[in-house]
């Protein structure tokens, strides 16, 4: 199974998503968001890498941004890749997993 981490992560505690996010890299993206929340007040995810992204995933990023937003964390998405932003956008879930609420605050 591919690793969702890597030597270019920025810091060991944030979930790099793999290139190709699918029902196989899901289970262990799950692991890692469940640590996430479990440890640190800042849930990061870098989606800089992403190249494609399946509904496995798409519906994990959903549940952690709600789960985060309920007990009071932030979660951001960091970096985000053009496919990445594509593709949540065409299936109009950047609300939902946080992405506009992160382009408000850069703007």
């Amino acid at each position: 199974m591919p690793s969702i981490t890597g030597p270019g992560a920025p810091t060991d505690r944030m979930v790099c998503l793999p290139a190709h996010c699918t029902t196989v890299t899901a289970e262990d993206i799950r692991v890692r968001l469940v640590l996430a929340a479990d440890f640190d007040d800042l849930i990061e995810v870098d989606a800089s890498q992403v190249e494609s992204i399946g509904q496995a995933t798409l519906q994990l990023l959903i549940a952690a941004h709600a789960e985060a937003v309920a007990a009071g964390r932030r979660f951001a998405i960091v970096d985000p890749s053009a496919a990445f932003v594509e593709r949540v956008t065409h299936c109009r879930l950047a609300e939902a997993i946080g992405l506009e609420s992160q382009k408000e605050l850069n703007s």
